[in-house]
C-alpha cells in the first residue's frame, strides 16, 4: 500500500530539517510505501535548498511548486502529485507520535469514516506561548469543540490535519484555493454536506506549536474570523452556532459604546447612564468568566503564564471577533474573483 504525505510550507527554514526526520522516522508496516510530497510556496529563506538536500538523500520526498504560495493551493498541489491511494496532511510546525502515519491508515480502516486525524493538542513555549496553548485547549476558547478534547473518539465536524482515502477527493473536490485561511473546516463542511463521516482518535497523536506571542496570535485569530464569513457566504449556512458567539459579543460591546457616545454628545444622560451600566456587568461578568474558566489550569501553569491566561483567552475571543465583522464589512465572496485589500487579512505569517 502507497501512502502520501503532504505538507504545505513556505519559509520554513528553522523547522523543515527536524520536521522531515521526525517523517522519515515514522514507523511504518513492511510492505508500505511512504511518499513524501512538501508544497513550497515559493520560500526565500533557504527552505527550498534545504528541501533539494532532503530529496537528494531521501528518493521518496519530493519538493512540488505552490504559486499560490497558501495553504489550500499548496495542498491541491501535492494532492494533484500525490500517487498513493491513502493521503495523510501534515503540518510542519506540529510533532508527531512515531507511529502517527500507521494510526492514521489504521483508524481510517477500522472505523469506515470519510475523514479521521487526531485531537488539536497545543504545547507552547516560554511564558506567554504556554498561557496561549493552554487558552487553546480551554472549552471556553473553543466553544466546546471536540476537536480540543484529548481524550474523545467518534464522530467529529472537522479534524486536525487530516487521512482520507484518495477517493475521498473525487467525490467532494480539492481545498477551495480562495480560502487563505478556513480551508479545512469548510472541507470538512463539503464532506458532511454530502453524508461523509469525520472521526477522532485519540490514538492518533501529534502536538501544536502555536503562536508565541500575543500580536501573532491576535493576527491569526482575525484572520480566522475574517475567512469565516466567506465560508458562510458561500455555503449560506453555520457549520456551528460557536461560529458567531464571538462577533455577537464584540458586536454588543461596540455597539453600547456607540451608544454611549451618542447618547452623551445628544444630551441623553439617562441613555448613556443605562447603556454604561449594561456595559460594565457584561464586561465585568466577561473577565470573571475568563478567570473562572482559568482555574482548572492552576496546577500546570506556571504562576506568570496562569495570570497572563484570562488576557489571552480575551484576545482569542476579541481577535476573531472583530476580524468576523470586519468579515462582513469587506470579506470577498468566494468564486466571485473579488480579494480583499491589505494583507493584514491575507498574508499567512508565524
Amino acid at each position: 500500500m502507497k501512502v502520501s504525505l503532504i505538507i504545505p510550507c513556505r519559509n520554513e527554514q528553522a523547522h523543515i530539517g527536524n520536521f522531515l526526520d521526525s517523517v522519515l522516522g515514522q514507523q511504518l508496516e513492511p510492505n508500505w510505501e511512504l511518499e513524501i510530497l512538501v508544497a513550497d510556496g515559493l520560500s526565500d529563506d533557504g527552505t527550498r535548498e534545504a528541501l533539494r538536500q532532503y530529496a537528494a538523500k531521501a528518493p521518496n520526498v519530493r519538493m512540488i511548486d505552490n504559486a499560490g504560495r497558501i495553504v489550500s493551493t499548496g495542498l491541491n498541489a501535492a494532492i494533484a502529485a500525490a500517487s498513493g491511494e491513502i493521503i495523510i496532511r501534515m503540518d510542519a510546525h506540529t510533532i508527531y507520535a512515531g507511529d502517527y502515519v500507521r494510526e492514521c491508515v489504521r483508524v481510517l480502516q477500522e472505523s469506515g469514516a470519510d475523514s479521521v486525524g487526531g485531537p488539536w493538542i497545543a504545547k507552547g513555549r516560554g511564558r506567554t506561548g504556554r498561557a496561549i496553548a493552554a487558552a487553546f485547549q480551554s472549552r471556553f476558547c473553543s466553544g466546546g469543540g471536540k476537536s480540543h478534547d484529548p481524550n474523545y473518539e467518534g464522530e467529529v465536524d472537522t479534524v486536525y490535519l487530516g487521512c482520507w482515502h484518495r477517493s475521498v477527493f473525487d467525490k467532494v473536490g480539492m481545498f477551495d484555493p480562495d480560502l487563505v485561511r478556513n480551508q479545512d473546516d469548510e472541507f470538512s463542511f463539503r464532506l458532511r454536506r454530502q453524508g461523509l463521516r469525520i472521526w477522532q482518535s485519540p490514538r492518533i497523536q501529534s502536538s501544536y506549536a502555536p503562536r508565541s506571542s500575543i500580536k501573532a496570535l491576535f493576527r491569526q485569530y482575525a484572520q480566522y474570523g475574517f475567512w469565516k464569513v466567506a465560508v458562510i457566504r458561500k455555503h449560506r449556512s453555520l457549520a456551528s452556532w460557536r461560529h458567531i458567539v464571538p462577533p455577537l459579543f464584540v458586536g454588543s460591546i461596540l455597539t453600547l459604546v456607540l451608544v454611549i457616545a451618542i447618547a452623551g454628545l445628544a444630551g441623553l444622560s439617562t441613555v448613556a447612564a443605562g447603556a454604561g451600566a449594561a456595559l460594565a456587568l457584561g464586561l465585568g461578568s466577561y473577565f470573571a468568566a475568563c478567570v473562572i474558566f482559568s482555574a482548572p489550569f492552576a496546577r500546570s501553569l506556571e504562576l506568570s503564564s496562569l495570570l497572563l491566561l484570562p488576557g489571552v483567552m480575551c484576545v482569542y475571543h476579541v481577535a476573531y471577533g472583530l476580524g468576523f465583522l470586519a468579515g462582513l464589512l469587506r470579506g470577498p465572496r468566494l468564486g466571485s474573483g473579488e480579494t480583499p485589500q491589505g494583507e493584514f487579512f491575507t498574508a499567512l505569517t508565524r
